[in-house]
């Protein structure tokens, strides 16, 4: 299986574009569209767990990498590899896709080429964010991914599609033309897009301290539209109730998450650390602002979307820390967040599917008729929460312990107060949607889980729990490719993961240094301090 290892990625790009070309050619009849990007997307999640079965943790620098020249001027190369940071969001990306068809499989009636094309298209755009290391490669993914989904809302929105459509596409891609300018001017001072040249020519100090302020600048902005931090927020509420459910669990979070740390951090670690201050404190409000606006919902989707922003602020929170715990502990809770996120997706269109509503008022005891809907439901909320034995536990457990004992014990106490309003309207939810007094629609009769969904639903659970038990098999190659990025960060606090027992561990924070073990971009940079 290692001779795949040249080709992988070249296989994880084209399998869901060739997948879209097929669907794209077929008649659209006898749900023809849905089993080839059923088995499409099946098949490239298959292939991406080839890359954590062949990944070396004792590697440095980054794994599978294919590096050709594209265009020979200006210099632009296909430049792809994955490290412990893009690995399991690659993964992840791959899982949410065939559970993104099966959710869609009875939602969308019409027009079934047309959808299934953009969404395999959208795939590809997001594996290709993942795993580029050349900025115009990515920056050519980053644009491709806002166009299916802008189209789909638009064509598929359950109220005011192009209005939703209009708004996220304003929001997210005004923002990326100062990122493209940045870009082209970092080209025309260095000659290269190469992520780790540029890296390493930043960190060298060969910009004034002005140039890289307005450098930083524009990737933040680009990358926080795109989270998003608060006050950036004004296009979640709006896409999260009118985009498909197979289009909203794939783009939530984890592009802007993903190009903050890599992007951000990684090329202007100065700059970041300048703005730590800030981004932290807009971090804590965009916990607490989504955690309450979660709470006085009316509609199912709003409720989500702003509990989703209270997430991704505590993510931002932990890479704005600066701390090698919250780091490692922002990526799994990403990881986390996307699993739990997509299962209420799923759950959630299957309840507004069966009763053509997402008011949350007019449901109410459907538990008895709904069992297995109720079940599921119960436990992704509980997992959204942190309970403990589930996922999101040991990324909040990591993000707050280094937030409180590394950065600032006020900001780790604000950000805590969100364990207890996440609790307040998840449980709030749980309460009205399933238990209860009965609502206008428990007395409608309908389904519940039907096989495609519980297939979809019953890997995402079962993911739940083991990686709220066994979060080393994730740790592990995570924290090779989380590591401050240039050497002012002198000593800091990263997980390290000991096994008791066999099958067993645990996580403990300890005091690593950072040149133990240099990682092939910091032995660049020795060199040319040299």
């Amino acid at each position: 299986m290692q001779s795949f290892d040249p080709i992988i990625l070249n296989l994880i790009l084209l399998v869901p574009l060739a997948g879209a070309v097929l669907v794209a050619m077929v008649p659209d009849r006898a749900k023809l569209p849905n089993w080839i990007a059923f088995l499409t997307a099946l098949f490239t999640f298959l292939l991406t767990l080839h890359l954590p079965a062949h990944f070396h943790l004792h590697q440095a620098g980054f794994q599978f990498e294919i590096n050709r020249v594209w265009i020979e001027n200006p210099s632009i190369s296909y430049h792809v590899g994955v490290d412990g940071l893009s690995l399991w969001l690659v993964v992840l990306t791959g899982l949410l896709a065939p559970v993104g068809v099966l959710a869609s499989w009875t939602a969308i009636q019409s027009r079934r080429k047309v959808f299934y094309s953009l969404f395999l298209i959208q795939q590809t755009a997001m594996f290709g964010v993942f795993v580029s290391l050349d900025m115009m490669l990515y920056y050519a993914f980053w644009e491709l991914s806002l166009v299916p989904m802008a189209v789909l809302i638009a064509m598929y929105g359950r109220k005011d599609g192009p209005k939703a459509a209009l708004k996220f596409f304003l929001y997210t891609f005004i923002p990326s033309a100062p990122l493209l300018v940045a870009i082209l001017w970092l080209y025309a001072r260095t000659g290269s897009f190469d992520f780790v040249t540029l890296r390493i020519l930043l960190g060298h100090g060969s910009f004034s301290s002005t140039a890289m302020f307005w450098m930083a600048l524009a990737f933040l902005v680009a990358f926080a539209v795109k989270v998003p931090v608060f006050p950036l927020h004004g296009w979640i509420a709006d896409t999260y109730s009118e985009a498909p459910v197979a289009l909203a669990m794939v783009v939530a979070g984890k592009l802007g998450l993903y190009s903050l740390l890599r992007f951000h951090v990684g090329f202007f670690p100065l700059q970041a650390q300048a703005a730590a201050p800030l981004l932290i404190a807009l971090a804590v409000v965009g916990i607490l602002y989504g955690a309450c606006l979660a709470l006085v919902q009316r509609d199912f989707w709003r409720v989500i979307a702003f509990a989703a922003l209270s997430h991704f602020s505590l993510v931002t929170l932990a890479i704005y820390g600066l701390t090698l715990t919250g780091w490692n502990g922002a990526v799994y809770q990403i990881l986390s967040l996307g699993i739990v996120e997509g299962a209420l997706f799923v759950l959630l269109g299957a309840l507004e599917n069966r009763y053509a509503t997402s008011q949350i008022a007019s449901f109410g005891g459907l538990a008895a008729r709904l069992p297995r809907a109720a079940a599921y439901f119960v436990i992704a909320s509980l997992t959204m929460i942190g309970l403990p034995l589930l996922s999101s536990f040991i990324g909040e457990f990591a993000i707050l312990s280094s937030t409180f004992t590394q950065v600032s014990r006020g900001w780790g106490i604000a950000a805590a107060v969100s364990v207890i309003l996440s609790a307040s309207y998840m449980l709030w939810l749980v309460q009205r949607l399933f238990y209860g007094p009965e609502g206008a629609l428990a007395v409608k009769p309908a389904r519940d889980l039907r096989f495609g969904e519980l297939v979809a639903l019953t890997p995402l659970v079962v993911l739940m729990f083991v990686m709220g038990v066994a979060p080393n098999l994730w740790f592990r190659s995570i924290q090779t490719g989380v590591h401050p990025p240039a050497p002012q960060f002198a000593t800091v606090q990263q997980p390290v993961i000991r096994s008791e027992t066999a099958g067993s561990g645990r996580l403990e924070g300890a005091a690593v240094r950072l040149h133990a073990a240099p990682t092939t971009n910091q032995l660049a940079f020795r060199e040319v301090q040299r």
